[in-house]
């Protein structure tokens, strides 16, 4: 069974297919001709004359069904660009590692790009490649400088921290049990005038963390504001915050319908699970490994969040913990549902509409002589998640939900009480 985009026979009759072997310096390509046999197989340089005659090597796309292209969101960028500008069908083909390779076959640009063109004939590892320039690359550079501060503050904090352990007993002592926030708040403030080559050393060190702290805080501010103007549902998705939504929108690209579905979607951020019955077993199924692991990594925040302050996810947890499953696996099932929601939202971006109005919900409240802790104790969440949905704010999205279908049941405050002062206040959605 293929595991890509299949060429049908009306889309392949009387045409050739062609495979790109891309790297920084030199293009490989390969074009096979209708009967699958190799027409050209020839090495251009990696500059924009050498991607143009690349592209008049391949011809017009009357006579090409299909090019594959390796890396089109890297070195074969400029190739998907100048290919799809022609009109040529372009898919992203996989780079083989060692074990796809078969055992004792070479590996050289030749044999890459002709395995590439196979691929696309065949129907194997390709796929639709990510639309390039839009929001989605946006995020991508944006979250790629955040790591980046964060990791230059992890490695700061350490070499601080190091310091700090070299020094006599009475000044180690100082920063023993600190967080990472405090000791390199304290590290900055060490005064530079008459300070010893260590004091000079971590007020360095301190000033340099505030700055990439800064910049870190920044990028995430940045990161959720073009959340807000491309992609808001995604933020509206429960326990989802700007980091984790970034991830997932990365992952998918800013055309995720290229997908096909929620399955495939799931699949490419690992939390598709794979069977592994045998003949002696079955319904079995064992944990992916593979696809993207930093939108599984999302996935995963967004559940450990849920679990916390979620009380339908943690009355799910323990339904199917009672079924015979372990907490990794009812786990892994929430991340199966979020995967779905996140696709709901990355196919309908723009549809984050709030349950109802805020303020409703605090006249509604007030009216009824209620308190938010008192609100809070019947919906089963925290006064401060009370106050957030009645503020409007995006990560109380999921409390507002309850919040109004609770107010529009009447209010009652517990199991045996009815509607209170047999009010049905009318919430405005």
């Amino acid at each position: 069974m293929a595991s890509g985009v299949v060429l049908t026979d009306e889309e392949l009759e009387g045409k050739g297919v062609a495979g790109v072997d891309t790297h920084a310096g030199t293009h490989w390509l390969c074009v096979l001709d209708k009967r699958g046999r190799v027409a050209l197989s020839k090495e251009f340089p990696a500059t924009a004359e050498g991607v143009r005659a690349l592209a008049d090597a391949i011809g017009s796309p009357g006579g090409c069904a299909a090019v594959g292209v390796e890396g089109t969101c890297s070195y074969g960028a400029q190739v998907a660009d100048e290919l799809s500008a022609r009109g040529h069908r372009v898919l992203e083909v996989l780079r083989p590692g060692r074990p796809p390779r078969r055992p004792g076959a070479g590996k050289d640009d030749a044999r890459d790009a002709e395995r590439a063109a196979r691929d696309v004939l065949a129907g194997e590892g390709t796929s639709v490649p990510k639309e390039r320039g839009g929001w989605a690359e946006a995020l991508r550079a944006l979250l790629c400088a955040h790591d980046r501060c964060v990791g230059a503050c992890v490695k700061l904090h350490a070499a601080a921290l190091s310091l700090a352990r070299m020094a006599p007993e009475a000044g180690r002592r100082r920063w023993e049990g600190m967080s990472q926030a405090d000791m390199m708040a304290a590290c900055a403030a060490v005064p530079e005038e008459g300070a010893s080559p260590l004091g000079r050393a971590l007020l360095a060190l301190g000033r340099a963390w505030a700055a990439a702290r800064a910049e870190a805080d920044a990028l995430v501010a940045e990161i959720g504001e073009v959340l807000e103007g491309s992609c808001p549902a995604l933020l509206a998705v429960h326990c989802c915050g700007p980091l984790s939504a970034a991830a997932l929108a990365v992952a998918a690209g800013q055309n995720p319908r290229r997908l096909g579905s929620e399955a495939a979607f799931a699949a490419l951020c690992g939390a598709a699970p794979i069977p592994a019955s045998s003949g002696q077993t079955s319904g079995r199924v064992r944990l992916n490994r593979g696809g993207d692991r930093r939108a599984n990594s999302a996935l995963h925040t967004i559940a450990v969040r849920r679990l916390r302050h979620d009380p339908r996810t943690r009355d799910y947890v323990a339904r199917r913990m009672s079924e015979g499953k372990s907490k990794r696996e009812a786990v892994r099932c929430v991340k199966r549902y979020i995967a779905r929601e996140v696709w709901r939202a990355l196919t309908h971006p723009m549809d984050a509409g709030w349950p109802c109005d805020p303020g409703a919900l605090r006249e509604a409240r007030r009216a009824a002589g209620l308190t938010q802790r008192e609100v809070a104790a019947a919906l089963g969440v925290s006064a401060s998640s009370v106050s957030g949905a009645e503020r409007g704010r995006r990560e109380s999205r999921h409390v507002a939900m309850a919040y109004s279908r609770w107010v529009m049941d009447g209010m009652p405050t517990d199991a045996g009480e009815g509607p209170r002062a047999g009010k049905n206040p009318q919430i405005p959605t």
